[in-house]
């Protein structure tokens, strides 16, 4: 959590001033029953109309200039606690993008969202009381206490033994309480999960009719943490009743002692109702500390959390500068090159090596499993390939800088994934300065034109959070369309048209084939038929390269490539 401190600094200011003003509030409140008792003994006893004036609009001041210092405090601390976070906000969100997906899986989406979020603010809000409450409220219990022991010391033994006691059962109910409130989170963050989990796989869910399992299952996690929140619900429902019984009978002693102490003329009426007026306020300050300290420790466990996300460093390495390239070198080398995922007992790609010239077209192609995936993201340096080196232009792309690489592939995931805005504005991820001309001869090579066209706008045609709105072809036309906007030297499509009909899919291989920037081209498939005219089609079969070749080489010599292939070309017995 101390880590994080160094987002405060620049509200060094608002962080002295929230305090400040509270302390100030504070102060005049501690007034308050000195000029109440003033008001009985002196007005009220002497039935001086004109000083219970004075006194009460001096009362009225106190409150307009504590209410003044209150505001104005709860700005500064408003605005620290604000500030603060919305540094660490951008500072987490920029970290995370720095993460390998190595790092990213590890993680996991669910726990970065949460980071972002609940933790996030429940840090907001600890912060926001914490500059607000946590010297107001032992300011005013001690000062209370003082001003107690002004009034007369031996009416105020009673706070003496009174605190202590308040302290005992406010910090001792807390104690049992926050572990209970961790616990809390615990099945708030399990119920939370299966929550998403539903959401998001809601037409899987329905399609196997285990809507009934699934509320059954909710509702179990649900009847979980209400029970706990119950329980903790009644030890911390003990803190009212407790200290209030605790303070009426304190009350009570004070009041005894008061009355003989005011039959001997040694205290006066108003003087006793300030001893009560000092009690109170220590009782209320209390509870505000113990529920203080309760959302500071939450905050505290949540900042640790933050935290640890900001130790996590990429398992990348980062270069500053280009490295030097060689003209007649291919524009992609693979050299004996494994990778194995962290936590994996073994390899998914072993001993892979080939070559992909300038504007080839390398077809890749093997069952679920077989590592084509694993292949093409070690191009882009989406992982670090654990042996061996891939190369592009000659050099290792650990070498170049991670901007400058990824600048020079374009790439068109499994999934298509598209965001909340215009196709304009979606289709501008490839190149910020590209024309509409060329976004729509983009959009012509990728076969999306006219479902573009077909649009209301066009190219201003609003697309709906992941594309919903559009069909899971059109979503692979238009990320395709994205890619190639790029004009990338190298063009990776990662089962990219598995949505689109056979005419399509051909009508795109063929586009692709005369784009005038000739790329490299890496086309990730299922179908034989999608890489068949391939320059060189690479089969893979548990990680390992079992054939390297063209269709026809393939077909006479690789065994897994004969399976595919006449798995989806059945030739009918004569």
């Amino acid at each position: 959590m101390n880590k994080l401190f160094v987002y405060l600094k620049e509200y060094k200011k608002e962080t002295i001033l929230g305090p400040l003003f509270k302390l100030l509030e504070a102060s005049f409140e501690l007034f308050v029953p000195l000029v109440v008792a003033s008001m009985i003994d002196v007005g009220i006893k002497t039935q001086d109309t004109g000083y219970i004036i004075r006194m009460c609009l001096i009362l009225i001041a106190l409150g307009v200039i504590g209410l003044v210092c209150s505001i104005t405090a709860q700005y500064f601390a408003a605005k620290a606690a604000v500030g603060f976070v919305k540094k660490i906000r951008h500072a987490l969100f920029r970290h995370i993008q720095s993460l390998s997906y190595t790092e990213l899986d590890t993680l996991g989406a669910s726990t970065m969202i949460t980071r972002m979020t609940s933790d996030v603010n429940q840090v907001q809000n600890g912060t926001n009381l914490t500059l607000r409450l946590l010297l107001r409220s032992p300011f005013v219990v001690f000062g209370a206490m003082v001003m107690a022991f002004t009034i007369d010391w031996q009416a105020a033994m009673v706070f003496v033994v009174t605190i202590p006691l308040l302290c005992i059962v406010v910090f001792g109910i807390m104690l049992v309480s926050i572990p209970l409130y961790r616990k809390v989170q615990a099945r708030l963050d399990r119920l939370l999960g299966i929550t998403r989990e539903n959401l998001t796989g809601v037409r899987v869910l329905r399609a196997f009719c285990k809507e009934e399992e699934e509320i059954a299952e909710f509702e179990q996690r649900n009847e979980d943490l209400t029970a706990v929140q119950k329980f903790v619900g009644r030890i911390s429902a003990l803190m009212n009743p407790v200290t209030y019984i605790i303070v009426n009978l304190a009350v009570v002693a004070l009041i005894w002692t008061g009355a003989i102490r005011v039959e001997t003329g040694i205290l006066t009426q108003g003087m006793v109702i300030a001893l009560y007026n000092y009690m109170s306020q220590i009782l209320v300050e209390l509870v505000k500390m113990a529920n203080l300290i309760i959302n500071i420790t939450k905050a505290v466990a949540c900042g640790n959390r933050i935290a640890a996300v900001f130790e996590i460093t990429s398992s990348q390495k980062q270069s500053s500068s280009s490295p030097e390239k060689r003209k007649d070198a291919p524009e992609v080398e693979f050299r004996s090159v494994s990778l194995q995922y962290k936590g994996a007992g073994e390899d998914s790609l072993s001993g892979l090596s080939f070559s992909a010239m300038p504007g080839e077209t390398i077809g890749v192609i093997g069952g679920t499993g077989s590592g084509k995936t694993s292949l093409v993201n070690l191009i882009p340096r989406f992982y670090d390939a654990t042996g061996g080196q891939v190369l592009v232009q000659g050099a290792d792309v650990q070498d170049y800088p991670l901007g400058e690489l990824r600048g020079m592939v374009g790439v068109v995931p499994q999934k298509a994934v598209l965001f909340q805005g215009t196709v304009r504005d979606n289709l501008k991820w490839g190149n910020p300065d590209a024309t509409d001309d060329e976004l729509w001869d983009a959009l012509a090579s990728a076969q999306a034109q006219e479902v573009v066209e077909s649009k209301q706008g066009g190219l201003d045609f609003e697309i709906e959070q992941a594309g919903r709105n559009l069909s899971g072809g059109q979503r692979q036309r238009l990320t395709i369309a994205r890619a190639l906007v790029r004009r990338p030297r190298i063009l990776i499509l990662d089962d990219s048209s598995s949505a689109l009909d056979f005419a399509t899919d051909a009508a795109l291989r063929k586009s692709i084939r005369e784009l005038p920037y000739s790329p490299t081209v890496f086309l990730v498939s299922q179908r034989a038929s999608s890489i068949q005219y391939a320059d060189r089609i690479v089969v893979l079969d548990d990680g390992e390269a079992v054939g390297i070749g063209k269709h026809e080489e393939l077909l006479a010599t690789c065994p897994v490539y004969q399976e595919i292939y006449n798995s989806q070309f059945r030739k009918e017995d004569a």
